[in-house]
């Protein structure tokens, strides 16, 4: 069963998502939060397996929310939905360690896979949102020096195989892309991303792409 908290400053957004939610065998509800404030008290009492963050709302935002509730080190992940699909805060949330992202219009099926995904440790973009967000990201990403910069602790305890396999994660692939392109089993790329995970600290995928362009591996195109 994943255990879903909602947070939204919307009671019929709220609803409509737990009707959907607890429509589902493997789904339920176990709290609903107005506003950031109320959604990293109840994230903290209630250990959800997902966290279902509005961005705009009065009071505590959902991105200082899902910061300070990935800061706690609990199990619980976060999903950002975003009212529109260019949201200007949505880039926020990747700094603040969101495990996906999708637009309030997507479809049933689309939310719940969503979350499913989520849960099981697994990260989530809407296709539409992917490239536009990573765009916005590294914009704030500080000028690259004109000398070398020194290593990145995060990457030296990488192989060359999973540095390559990190490089091309922050550029896009899947990972059946990845075992087609690199003549891999999908098992062990699958592998070889837990090890990268593993060993850069990067909770999820999004945190891996992240990861990637902050130490240049890969740049904005």
């Amino acid at each position: 069963m994943t255990t879903v908290l909602l947070v939204d400053d919307q009671p019929l957004q709220r609803l409509g998502f737990r009707m959907l939610l607890e429509s589902q065998d493997d789904m339920s509800v176990v709290g609903e939060a107005a506003n950031g404030t109320e959604a990293i008290r109840m994230a903290a009492h209630l250990h959800p397996d997902v966290a279902l963050m509005d961005i705009r709302m009065p009071g505590m935002d959902g991105i200082d929310a899902t910061r300070r509730i990935v800061a706690a080190g609990d199990r619980t992940r976060v999903l950002i939905l975003t009212t529109f699909d260019l949201d200007e805060y949505a880039y926020e949330g990747l700094r603040a360690g969101a495990s996906g992202f999708l637009v309030k219009d997507a479809l049933p099926e689309e939310l719940l896979a969503g979350i499913r995904a989520v849960a099981s440790g697994d990260a989530v973009v809407a296709p539409g949102l992917t490239r536009r967000l990573l765009d916005a990201y590294v914009h704030h990403l500080p000028p690259t020096p004109g000398a070398p910069a020194a290593p990145d602790p995060r990457l030296a305890r990488l192989t060359d195989r999973e540095r390559e396999i990190l490089t091309v994660i922050g550029q896009g692939w899947t990972n059946t892309e990845i075992a087609e392109r690199l003549h891999l089993a999908e098992s062990t790329v699958k592998t070889h991303v837990g090890r990268i995970l593993a060993k850069t600290g990067a909770r999820d995928r999004v945190q891996a792409v992240i990861l990637a362009y902050d130490t240049r591996l890969v740049s904005p195109s």
